[in-house]
């Protein structure tokens, strides 16, 4: 069971982790949400959890719990530029169908 990030992807991480000041590593997660059921969530860590899972890529901490491990095992985090766009995509191989706005997913 594995969660990584691309180069680009720490490198985002570690510039917004400079600027806030301090934390650990970026969480990744899922909630129930929208029309397929699920979401991502993002958020800093400035200290894991017990039961959480830490993933270290290009020197960068990626913490996971073990309920979101679940849908998430095997997902590489990227960072892509896309015209004036920049954002997170995540290449999670358990996902079998997207809602068309592109928020939510299924496994």
């Amino acid at each position: 069971m594995a969660i990584s990030m691309t180069e680009a992807a720490a490198k985002h991480v570690r510039r917004s982790l400079d600027g806030r000041g301090k934390g650990e590593g970026i969480r990744l997660g899922v909630r129930t949400t929208g029309c397929s059921g699920l979401a991502y969530v993002l958020e800093f860590v400035d200290q894991p959890d017990s039961e959480d899972l830490v993933f270290e890529s290009h020197g960068e901490k990626v913490i996971i719990d073990p309920k979101s491990l679940t849908y998430l095992d095997g997902t590489e985090l990227d960072f892509v530029k896309e015209g004036l766009n920049e954002g997170f995509k995540f290449n999670n191989p358990n996902v079998r169908g997207e809602c068309g706005c592109g928020e939510s997913f299924n496994v």
